[in-house]
């Protein structure tokens, strides 16, 4: 871990202590130039500011609506921060909106959505679509697909007659997944026990999930995606949370999660430091996976703040206490540098729905899964 962190360390406290205040205004037509971290796309200028509140340091934001009009930017959210916690600067800009994170707020992490946005398109990320008579039903339809994280449905006056009716389902990830994991000497890592599970069936009565796993063997193609991942039953969560994989394989040397996608046949080789297992759906998620500490591995990034305390089990304890962690590093006495010895890092990413891309598009209607509100 770079010496340079002791200062970005220092830096997040010293932001959160100047933004410990819980601030829910919304400035129309104001801008925060600058001070940039990433943008993603949001519909609205709501979910620009969940989005913020779930980034590790975004603390503000600023929201360019659909009725800007500089350029052809439209639903970017920009998630921004500074040093000292405050917003540098402000001025007065038409079509954007601007607005701050919610961390001192209490904040629901895993919000409810229920607007659906006319005329808007969520772009890729689909893995199923079916027909329905409306967006209601296509709404419905997504919301009792456990994989379903939001939705764009065709209407029937869409231009392209032989896809009208149609109802894209579409998914985005909902377990955490560090930015990086790699070995390395005096870290303890792990999860915060209280990370959501998103449940894998509406069947009232599920028995708890028997999860077969083949040490030592791969299936090198039928690649889906590749994740980071911390361990095999962690890969696990990560192939169950995605509805289009079939199966996974665990690379332990890497650090690699490759989820697979192949319903007619899996092919596999004797590999050693794989993992080979399947999904675990229709039965009760095993939450084991979030207890373990891994001695030697570091979850690298993604950083909210870091305390001191005394040991790992600590460590962990407090980041199941803090409703934003979702993992953790702790630095024992056989780290590098001393002067990171006890440090409790506390992490996350976003794992709320958030569509890969956004734009206008005549006679659609897209939305979000409704199992949030319930």
């Amino acid at each position: 871990m770079e010496t340079h962190l002791i200062l970005v360390g220092l830096l997040s406290l010293c932001s959160l202590s100047l933004s410990q205040v819980c601030n829910t205004q919304l400035l129309e037509n104001v801008d925060f130039p600058g001070t940039d971290i990433k943008f993603e796309y949001s519909p609205d200028v709501d979910h620009c500011q969940q989005l913020c509140t779930q980034h590790p340091s975004c603390l503000f934001f600023t929201f360019i609506r659909p009725d800007w009009t500089g350029d052809l930017r439209h639903f970017y959210c920009y998630l921004k921060t500074t040093a000292s916690g405050n917003v540098a600067v402000q001025k007065p800009l038409e079509g954007v909106t601007s607005g701050f994170s919610l961390k001192a707020c209490t904040p629901e992490l895993q919000p409810c959505l229920p607007k659906v946005y006319p005329d808007v398109d969520f772009l890729g990320a689909d893995y199923t679509a079916l027909f329905t008579a409306d967006h209601e039903e296509c709404q419905r339809a997504c919301t009792q697909d456990p994989g379903c994280q939001f939705f764009t449905f065709v209407h029937e006056d869409f231009g392209t007659e032989t896809i009208r009716f149609k109802c894209h389902l579409k998914y985005s990830p909902s377990i955490p997944a560090p930015p990086t994991v790699r070995r390395e000497t005096g870290v303890v890592s792990g999860f915060s026990q209280n990370v959501h599970l998103p449940q894998q069936s509406t069947t009232v009565f599920l028995t708890a999930c028997e999860g077969k796993l083949f040490p030592s063997i791969s299936v090198p193609q039928s690649n889906l995606k590749t994740l980071p991942g911390v361990s095999p039953d962690h890969c696990r969560a990560l192939c169950s949370d995605h509805p289009a994989c079939t199966f996974f394989t665990f690379d332990s040397n890497e650090f690699k999660c490759h989820l697979k996608n192949n319903k007619d046949k899996m092919e596999t080789i004797a590999k050693e430091g794989s993992t080979t297992g399947f999904p675990e759906r229709f039965c009760q998620l095993d939450e084991n996976w979030l207890k373990v500490a891994h001695d030697g591995v570091t979850l690298h990034g993604s950083d909210i703040r870091f305390e001191l305390v005394d040991d790992a089990d600590s460590c962990q304890r407090k980041c199941t206490e803090d409703p934003l962690c979702q993992f953790y590093n702790y630095l024992t006495e056989a780290f590098s540098d001393r002067d990171f010895w006890r440090r409790c890092f506390f992490k996350r990413t976003i794992t709320m729905p958030a569509p890969l891309k956004i734009t206008k598009l005549e006679k659609v209607t897209s939305g979000f899964q409704l199992r949030s509100c319930v």
